[in-house]
């Protein structure tokens, strides 16, 4: 089970400062996001790097992960997804789990939940929250392709995953996680 870390953007909401690099807990957020999926069961994992991608190399400690940078960052997560699904295509992993730099509410144990519904490489399913689907996304490897060949824009697998909605399984996690992102400085708070 690989997990992919799309941590590319910019935070043009943000004033331009790249979300991969925001403090929590003493260490840029991008390590923490990292380690939940390593956390809860994925190997290997892969980070998908875009803005400051040489100020992040230099800031954080991914010395344990795959690094791909996106140079089409700007593009949206549509693009960052295909790069990361591109750089595991040789993993021989079964399945992907993605999760997104900006979620810190969202660790290991929603991860781990998530990765317990892998059935196999056709596998579809993703964290729900109150019945909602969100992050983490887990895509069987049989997959990978058509959601490569249709992520664009800041989307990502939006649009697949409401063409496959019949075959996605929600897993439940607001128990254990809180789907909220860092977008704007309004919420800059929620980082410790």
């Amino acid at each position: 089970m690989a997990g992919l870390l799309l941590a590319a953007g910019g935070g043009r909401r943000l004033g331009g400062r790249p979300k991969a690099l925001l403090d929590h807990r003493g260490r840029p957020l991008v390590e923490h996001a990292a380690r939940a999926l390593r956390d809860g069961g994925c190997h290997p994992v892969h980070i998908v790097l875009g803005a400051a991608a040489g100020s992040v190399r230099e800031r954080a400690d991914l010395s344990a992960y795959g690094i791909s940078e996106n140079p089409d960052w700007a593009q949206g997560m549509g693009s960052s997804l295909r790069v990361g699904l591109a750089a595991l295509a040789g993993s021989r992993a079964d399945a992907v789990v993605v999760s997104l730099v900006d979620q810190p509410g969202i660790g290991a144990a929603a991860v781990a939940r998530v990765v317990a519904a892998y059935e196999g490489g056709t596998s579809l399913a993703s964290a729900a929250y109150d019945g909602r689907r969100g992050h983490p996304v887990l895509f069987g490897a049989d997959r990978w392709p058509d959601i490569a060949a249709t992520a664009e824009g800041d989307r990502g697998a939006r649009a697949y995953l409401r063409q496959h909605a019949d075959a996605l399984t929600l897993v439940e996690c607001s128990d254990i996680a809180e789907p909220y992102d860092i977008d704007t400085p309004e919420d800059l708070h929620r980082l410790e």
